[in-house]
């Protein structure tokens, strides 16, 4: 199996699944596309991103993943610095968000191309919690800037609907199921 992304969250969760894997890296641009929902558009990422490792896919399990946020309809991607993670924990503070995982697997002539969505609800943050996470954990590598497993995910999410792991990077579930289904996978 291949897995196609530098995320230290996926390959961890990966290893906690027991699966093995190499890491393959390709500068794979992210454009999102306009007039898409965010379901369409993390499917669409993935599904793009698997597009840079066709030819591995003959020989190769690919995996690839991109997860995005949405706050009201509107996507919060990686950070660009201090002050925007800063914005983005401020517009999440006392809201409800979904994070939305796109997963493509790839294997000759399949693929299976999937979702998972789950709603986090942050109560209200203050700005010393916020400046702290930030400067602490400089979420700079996450969409939405927050990690859920992370101390902003402990004290400032006071809710979950859906997978957790999702929220982490990957739904690990779902990927299990989808490669035991296709034969990929098994005990």
């Amino acid at each position: 199996m291949i897995l196609a992304s530098g995320s230290p969250r996926r390959q961890h969760l990966l290893r906690e699944l027991g699966l093995t894997f190499e890491v393959v890296l390709r500068q794979v641009a992210e454009d999102i596309p306009g007039g898409k929902t965010p379901v369409e558009v993390a499917e669409h990422l993935a599904w793009h991103k698997s597009e840079a490792y066709s030819d591995l896919i003959g020989d190769h399990i690919v995996l690839t993943s991109d997860t995005i946020v949405s706050l009201d309809g509107l996507l919060l991607e990686k950070p660009l610095d201090r002050a925007d993670a800063i914005r983005m924990l401020q517009a999440l503070s006392g809201q409800v968000n979904e994070v939305i995982s796109g997963v493509c697997i790839r294997h000759r002539e399949q693929m299976a191309l999937f979702h998972a969505s789950t709603k986090v609800t942050f109560r209200p943050l203050t700005m010393a919690e916020i400046e702290h996470y930030v400067d602490e954990f400089k979420p700079y590598d996450k969409a939405g800037a927050y990690g859920i497993q992370e101390w902003i995910g402990m004290v400032g999410i006071s809710k979950i609907e859906g997978d957790y792991y999702n929220v982490v990077g990957l739904p690990v579930g779902m990927v299990w199921e989808r490669l035991k289904s296709e034969g990929w996978a098994s005990l």
